[in-house]
């Protein structure tokens, strides 16, 4: 079966996110006042092939462990759906 995974990666919650206060100061400069905080991340989707749901989420899982993510630095998170065509 063919599954969608919807990949968020985010910069650690303690880790300065310079991208992200560039992005807040713009906003601000914009008139955009009651923005707070902004994290920029990246979001990945992939489509692929797996036996079931638990076995599409961990394919994902070690992908985001081994490539996707730099877990010194960043967080992710990750919902797998069934994936269908138009």
């Amino acid at each position: 079966m063919k599954y969608l995974a919807e990949i968020n990666i985010l910069p650690l919650k303690e880790l300065l996110d310079p991208q992200g206060k560039a992005v807040l100061s713009g906003l601000h400069n914009l008139g955009f006042k009651g923005i707070q905080d902004v994290r920029v991340g990246k979001k990945i989707n992939i489509v692929l092939e797996a036996e079931n749901e638990n076995s599409a989420r961990e394919q994902i899982d070690i992908a985001c462990k081994k490539l996707l993510a730099n877990l010194v630095i960043e967080n992710y998170e990750f919902t797998i759906k069934p994936f269908k065509t138009l």
